[in-house]
């Protein structure tokens, strides 16, 4: 059987959590994560304290094969991912040379003054590598499993890309959909059934209302395309059994 590959991941930022910013990354990540065969298992959501990061970042990292954050490697006194992410590791967090550089030539050739603000953006734990970003040049980093990327989308997104090339994937979970005119208080008991006989499976149920009327989206999740037929099929029939007749 094909390793099974995971992600989590972490956003961080008190203005996610105040409602001031709505969070765009969650979704990016769940798309390209499935694309490619990687289960993204957890998402957590912190605010800028440190100990919480820190916390959070220990957790996912001894849990999932990657773990992926967002937010708080910015110039800003609230920025303070990568001194969590330092402590969380045990390492110094110190001003990395590589990006020193980078970022100077960057201010520099745009006649701005580097300033101690932005030489934080160069900060990162001891020994992590850099992920490139093609957006806004200041690079995020990666320690361990653990990816730390900017929280504006745009920039995520670039970060992303290079870091893709990079990760181990896994067999990609392939998916049907079976429509039921149920609702789940009907169906929940036997699709519950139907799940326990086929532990391989992952069985999801959505109730949907549109114009005034209610159904079911079923949706059966599998790594196999046989096994997936297989459960659609049981699925199927006992939609139509369940269905009364017209």
């Amino acid at each position: 059987m094909a390793e099974i590959i995971t992600a989590g991941m972490l956003v961080i930022g008190d203005e996610i959590l105040s409602g001031r910013t709505k969070d765009k990354n969650i979704g990016h990540l769940a798309e390209i994560m499935t694309a490619i065969g990687i289960d993204l298992k957890e998402v957590r959501i912190v605010a800028d304290e440190e100990d919480d990061i820190v916390a959070a970042v220990n957790a996912l990292r001894v849990r999932w094969t990657y773990v992926f954050t967002t937010g708080g490697i910015g110039p800003t006194h609230d920025d303070i991912t990568a001194d969590a992410i330092s402590k969380a590791f045990d390492l110094p967090c110190e001003h990395d040379a590589a990006a020193m550089e980078l970022l100077g030539a960057h201010y520099g050739a745009r006649g701005i003054e580097f300033t101690e603000a932005r030489r934080r953006m160069a900060r990162m734990p001891r020994g992590a590598a850099h992920i490139a970003n093609p957006v806004s040049v200041a690079p995020g980093f990666v320690i361990g499993n653990v990816h730390v990327m900017a929280g504006v989308p745009s920039i995520f997104q670039a970060m992303l890309d290079n870091v893709l090339p990079t990760l181990k994937t896994g067999t990609k979970l392939l998916s049907a959909t079976v429509s039921c005119p149920l609702g789940e208080g009907t169906i929940g008991g036997p699709l519950g059934d139907i799940q326990k006989a086929n532990p391989d499976t992952i069985l999801g149920s959505y109730p949907k209302h549109l114009d005034g009327r209610f159904w079911t989206e079923l949706v059966v999740r599998a790594r196999d395309a046989e096994r997936l037929e297989v459960v659609r099929a049981q699925v199927e029939s006992m939609v139509e059994r369940l269905t009364p007749a017209a």
